[in-house]
């Protein structure tokens, strides 16, 4: 089997990963092998509907999240910097979307590291593949995962980041369980999500957003994680920052 690093790996992994996941998604099973009729009540059911449908216009999306008044964005640079990358290193990029981390932590990584753009919508890891391809970013394979579980294989990774999507994990417990796995000994887990504060935070916030930062922390160390800091950034507002390690 070609190994990443490898030009045979470069040519072929993320079409063929992409096409594993797949298959396993539309099976309905998880590396935890829990099937769609096991899994546990969704804490957030629906939340994630337009992701999944085959339909969803990218270029929306694009416009939505890649976009001066996204805090996130404005602060992307900040972010990066804080999570002090170095070359070689494999990130997973869980919620990658349209690819603005991604790209961002391929540069970081170089040639000698890797990146999983992980997410549930099919038709933004068709999205994620393309931007690969185009950019001729060879440290890249898109990763379409499970509702609970993002399907990469055990101690695979040096970081795990989850920007904004943390809250639409319906089955949480399962999916730390499967970023658990997926990390080193010692890797970490980096969690920027919503202020959700009753009284603060805005409407859109209250109803989207499920609980708060305690509640999510809480859920995150319940999985077997140890929290490092929470990093404060000029560019966060609305958002706060997490970073966890696994023992």
């Amino acid at each position: 089997m070609a190994q990443p690093g490898s030009r045979k790996w470069h040519r072929t992994a993320p079409q063929l990963v992409l096409f594993i996941l797949l298959l396993g998604w539309i099976c309905g099973v998880g590396i935890s092998g829990a099937s769609a009729q096991e899994r546990p009540e969704s804490v957030k059911p629906g939340i994630n509907e337009q992701f999944l449908n085959p339909a969803l216009q990218v270029d929306e999306w694009v416009e939505r999240f890649e976009t001066e008044s996204r805090e996130v964005f404005t602060a992307r640079e900040e972010i990066i910097g804080a999570l002090h990358l170095e070359e070689g290193m494999r990130v997973a990029d869980v919620g990658a979307g349209t690819g603005l981390f991604t790209h961002l932590f391929s540069q970081q990584v170089g040639p000698r590291g890797w990146v999983f753009a992980v997410d549930i919508s099919p038709r933004f890891a068709e999205h994620l593949a393309g931007m690969a391809d185009r950019s001729r970013r060879q440290n890249i394979t898109p990763v379409l995962c499970a509702e609970d579980s993002i399907l990469l294989p055990p101690e695979s990774v040096d970081l795990v980041f989850i920007c904004d999507t943390y809250h639409h994990f319906e089955y949480p417990a399962g999916t730390l369980a499967s970023i658990r796995r997926a990390l080193r000994p010692g890797g970490r887990l980096a969690v920027i999500d919503f202020e959700r504060i009753p009284g603060v935070s805005r409407e859109w916030t209250l109803d989207h957003v499920r609980a708060g930062k305690e509640t999510f922390r809480s859920e995150i160390e319940a999985a077997g994680f140890e929290i490092v800091r929470e990093l404060e950034l000029d560019g966060l507002e609305e958002n706060y920052f997490l970073l966890f390690r696994k023992p």
